[in-house]
């Protein structure tokens, strides 16, 4: 009995093997498309192209590198329109008409697929691509410093070695790089998948750290790979989401990332989510013959540091003072800590694992503590910051600077959006709030950031305690409902237009693209979202019931009772729903789109208010015994709630588990007290 209860180390996924990243023949034109963007082309020219026949390109476009954006724009836009109108012209031109030698040119593009309705088509379809090759080759210099650290993580995982290239297409292995949409670091994790695996806080947001953000990359591979069965989709929902990957296979029945590139119509499955594989395996192709491409290369140096635990809270002021270390040194090894800290708005945390050079002293936990005064350490973060209004500051500069939406300050102020504000107001900022590209690399204080905000830590030495208090687990709604929003406005995003409509303006200069995202390609359609629960309606007016979820919450949804709910389900009094049930739902009073928003901002808030003080840093699997349920599983799991459960495992029926099933558990740290 004792060994049916034993928990294993979750087996990792197969070692790797040529078949982990096919490379299907019917894909062969999009891969070499992306070989041609990375390798050939820069940042001062781009291709006129169909996006949904890689192998169409029209024109390559050359800029001159002091050509302002805009008349880069006014250039695609007459080339643009000229294609166009040549393509209209060669779908009017009956068959056997002799044909310009440039409409002949563009005509003979098409080869067979070129008929007078395709062409008509692809009217709509010219899109531009801004090159990338010098943005490539800067990611190849880089990703030396970190190639060796991000190796041994893949391994340790059993994940395929192949997988250390994602950075090219992500970032361009620039560990700042932060997009518009409010993904960051080498990686480009959103802040809500993020702190699943991840520190992100007002003073630590390991996004930017290369190591934490590789060991938490690898995580999230892993997961979408138990979760999707391939390599292809894993890498796809890295881009597009585990929900919609998920339910691209089975809206199709299939796991051919050609069947699903090729023909799934998903709404948000646009441009990049289409081409994030096959651009994958074009970096791959160059990573692995990189002087093919741009000749002799020489890599970084492996980074180098030693680590210090910090006992305590403490300012960084204080540490370089006791660490004898300059500002600008401990700063470069120390890339996660925020501008908060820099700037003594914040502390470092307890805990914390400081990064020192190497030709340092071997500093050890214990020595840092005697080497800080009593009154430099600390038991606690200090409190929200305050911010006092100065002449000519609005709401819309204060959520610029801060990396917020309006919405989200307005809110926490109680405040309505377009309300003015009156010097000398003091205005809250919350610990939370996501870093700017623009503070991201400023060293100096916000103006007028009240230095002597509340202590919310006592001195060590005069606190009853060394450890500070820990919350409980507890989050509030509010905490919860603001980084769900944030995410919200982070996913206003850039979209490519579907077949049929103008395409979305693409960049035409190497800061344009940067502005939209530090991604080798075109933004994302949809927010990174480990999620793989469909929250959708189905045409029928029917879903499948998901954790957390009652009668009750449907109705609130619906803006109906609980008892229209029943009726129309044929429930009895009091029946509870089960997880995986489908139910008819009856929508007079709102549409099937806003119940889904409500639906999904719900799990939203749900599980940023959970992932505020729990981190999942790794995965177990328990063999399920005669009478096991999801219920049972984590009734003594007090940190591991039904729903995670559900993510890890959404193809079994947690309802009625069979004894000698294998379940997937997460391992979830609780660091709500700050660790």
């Amino acid at each position: 009995m004792l060994l049916a209860m034993l928990l294993f180390a979750a087996p990792s996924p197969a070692p790797a093997s040529p078949d982990d990243m096919p490379r299907p023949p019917q894909l062969e034109r999009d891969v070499q498309f992306w070989i041609r963007v990375y390798s050939q082309i820069d940042t001062n020219a781009g291709f006129l192209h169909d996006q949904y026949n890689l192998g169409v390109v029209y024109e390559t476009l050359h800029f001159d590198p002091g050509l302002a954006p805009s008349e880069r724009q006014r250039l695609v836009e007459q080339h643009r329109d000229r294609y166009a109108e040549a393509l209209r012209r060669i779908a009017d031109t009956p068959d056997g008409t002799p044909l310009s030698a440039d409409d002949q040119r563009i005509r003979d593009l098409w080869g067979a697929e070129g008929n007078s309705t395709r062409l008509r088509e692809a009217v709509n379809d010219i899109r531009f691509q801004l090159g990338q090759a010098d943005r490539f080759r800067a990611g190849l210099l880089r990703s030396g410093a970190w190639e060796t650290h991000i190796a041994e993580t893949l391994a340790n995982l059993g994940l395929p070695a192949e997988l250390a290239v994602l950075p090219h297409v992500e970032s361009s292995f620039n560990p700042s790089a932060y997009s518009k949409v409010g993904a960051a670091g080498l990686w480009q994790f959103m802040r809500s998948t993020g702190r699943r695996y991840m520190r992100i806080d007002g003073a630590v947001d390991d996004r930017l750290d290369p190591f934490r953000s590789t060991e938490a990359a690898a995580q999230l591979l892993a997961y979408n790979y138990r979760v999707l069965g391939s390599w292809p989709l894993a890498l796809t929902a890295y881009n597009h989401g585990t929900e919609g990957v998920r339910h691209a296979k089975e809206s199709l029945a299939t796991d051919d990332i050609v069947k699903i590139v090729r023909t799934y119509g998903g709404r948000t499955f646009g441009f990049a989510s289409r081409n994030f594989y096959v651009s994958f395996l074009a970096a791959l192709d160059i990573d692995r013959n990189p002087e093919k491409y741009f000749g002799p290369l020489q890599r970084q140096h492996e980074a180098r540091f030693r680590e210090v635990e910090v006992p305590a809270y403490v300012s960084v002021a204080s540490l370089e003072r006791a660490l004898k270390l300059q500002g600008p040194e401990l700063r470069e090894l120390n890339p996660a800590l925020l501008p908060s800290v820099w700037n003594g708005a914040q502390r470092v945390p307890k805990g914390y694992r400081l990064r020192l050079p190497t030709d340092g002293s071997p500093w050890t936990r214990e020595l840092l503590a005697q080497r800080l005064a009593p009154g430099e350490m600390f038991t606690g973060q200090r409190g929200p910051q305050r911010y006092r209004v100065q002449q000519g500051d609005t709401l819309a500069k204060l959520a610029d600077r801060y990396g917020l939406s309006i919405q989200t300050l307005a809110r926490m102020n109680r405040i309505r959006t377009s309300a003015s504000l009156k010097p000398g107001r003091t205005i809250s900022i919350p610990e939370t709030a996501p870093v700017t590209l623009a503070a991201a690399t400023s060293h100096e204080p916000p103006a007028s950031l009240a230095p002597s905000a509340p202590e919310h830590g006592v001195p060590a030495a005069t606190a009853a305690a060394v450890a500070p208090p820990s919350p409980g687990g507890a989050v509030s709604a509010e905490v919860a409902q603001r980084e769900s929003a944030e995410d919200a406005v982070a996913a206003e995003v850039v979209v490519t237009a579907s077949r049929g409509n103008a395409p979305a303006a693409q960049p035409v200069s190497a800061a344009q693209a940067e502005a939209i995202s530090p991604a080798l390609g075109p933004a994302a359609e949809t927010q990174q979202s480990a999620d793989p629960t469909d929250y959708s309606v189905a045409h029928d007016d029917t879903i499948r019931v998901a954790a957390e979820e009652t009668v009750g919450h449907f109705a609130d949804w619906l803006g109906v009772s609980s008892n229209q709910v029943r009726a129309v389900n044929h429930f009895h009094a009091r029946t509870p729903v089960r997880i995986g049930q489908r139910i008819h739902l009856p929508f007079q009073k709102v549409t099937r789109q806003e119940f889904e928003t409500r639906r999904r901002e719900y799990h939203r808030t749900l599980q940023a208010s959970y992932f505020a003080a729990h981190r999942i840093v790794g995965t177990e699997v328990y063999i399920a015994r005669p009478g096991d349920s999801g219920w049972t599983l984590t009734a003594h799991r007090a940190q591991l709630p039904l729903w995670l459960l559900q993510q890890y495992n959404p193809d079994l029926d947690l309802a009625e588990l069979r004894a000698g099933t294998q379940i997937v558990m997460p391992r979830v740290q609780d660091v709500s007290s700050g660790g």
